[in-house]
């Protein structure tokens, strides 16, 4: 069972719908993840999220990694019941730490009030031409500056609100034209780019990160043959871990995504990500890859002791984070309408706001 239970500790597992069924009552007692994340597909109203949290918790424990992406903008999955929340770019332009820090703090309050506690936000990508199709308003800024002056008081806010936060996604998808969703982005930047530009919001905030999760970019001016670099020892164990310094958990980027499915198996992603250093693969949708991903990982742990080394210093990190991070006692109370409305007040005044400093913004100039 050690084996068993170290292997169930490196999983964030997603859910089908709004309540568990029976079968996903099953393999979440074998498996017991170490967090579960929830989509759309399991939002419908803030007792039904409660309620179903509750279930999962009843299985894995109280003391689990709730997650939700909330980036607010065009990634925000509690848009339709809460608020809508204003994007990363709209908030950064502002150039105002204060509304950032708010931004942070009002995306960790309706998550708390739900039961949730980490949000894999915020995005420190580069806001470059090349991925402005696929990033969006999702990206803060097209600098590293820009970039760290609006996350790093996001995170503050975060933090205010007892929720813990994901910088996403190293080594940086700016300079990528590709969806990782669906292909690998090959990213045409050398290493002083990289490390000075696309790495940098990283090198100054990696202490203030919880979660830093890695991309399924190829990166071919720095490696032979290079492969997505949620799978790779020279940017999680050399780079990320060793050149960067950082001590938090490192996090794959959903290993059902077609930036890493597309050139090997789900058993084979998950024992590279793990051997290259990963802390915690996450697998969204599909529970036959997240049992696919789970035996493999038992069976390559089973015939390789240095494997097996692997698994067992990963869980013993992820389990000594879960100490720190996470408050042992259970859920809190549900959220009540009143609740939910003065949270979307606040909403409201925040995008006031941000209005107030554009208007007087495009007076000035």
């Amino acid at each position: 069972m050690g084996l068993r239970k170290d292997v169930g500790t490196l999983l964030i597992v997603g859910l089908g719908s709004t309540e568990l069924t029976s079968l996903e009552q099953a393999w979440l007692r074998l498996i017991q993840p170490s967090g579960i994340i929830l989509f759309r597909r399991n939002i419908e109203s803030a007792a039904q999220v409660h309620a179903l949290l509750k279930s999962t918790s009843a299985i894995v424990g109280t003391q689990h990694f709730r997650c939700i992406d909330a980036e607010g903008g065009l990634v925000d999955r509690l848009r339709d019941l809460v608020a809508p929340m204003p994007s990363a770019a709209t908030v950064a332009a502002t150039a105002s730490k204060k509304l950032a820090r708010q931004h942070g703090r009002l995306i960790g309050e309706e998550l708390a009030l739900l039961g949730l506690n980490t949000t894999f936000a915020p995005v420190l990508d580069l806001a470059l031409p090349a991925s402005a199709d696929v990033m969006k308003t999702r990206a803060a800024g097209p600098t590293a500056r820009s970039v760290i002056g609006y996350a790093e008081p996001f995170l503050k806010g975060l933090r205010d609100a007892g929720i813990l936060g994901c910088g996403k996604h190293f080594p940086g998808l700016g300079g990528g034209t590709l969806d990782s969703h669906a292909t690998m982005p090959e990213i045409d930047r050398d290493w002083m780019q990289l490390w000075n530009e696309d790495m940098l919001p990283y090198r100054k905030l990696h202490r203030e990160l919880p979660f830093i999760m890695v991309s399924h970019a190829a990166y071919p001016r720095l490696e032979s043959s290079p492969g997505p670099a949620s799978v790779s020892k020279f940017w999680i164990a050399d780079v990320l871990k060793r050149r960067l310094g950082y001590r938090g958990l490192i996090l794959s980027d959903d290993l059902e995504m077609g930036g890493v499915l597309g050139s090997r198996s789900i058993e084979e992603a998950a024992i590279a990500a793990i051997a290259a250093g990963t802390h915690i693969i996450e697998i969204c949708h599909e529970p036959a890859l997240m049992l696919r991903a789970y035996e493999a990982l038992l069976s390559e742990g089973e015939h390789s002791s240095s494997f097996r080394r692997n698994v067992e210093r990963a869980a013993a990190h992820v389990r000594k984070a879960k100490r720190r991070c996470l408050p042992k006692d259970g859920l809190s109370e549900p959220a009540t309408t009143d609740q939910l409305d003065q949270i979307r007040q606040r909403v409201a005044r925040l995008n006031s706001e941000i209005q107030k400093v554009q208007f007087k913004s495009k007076s000035d100039q």
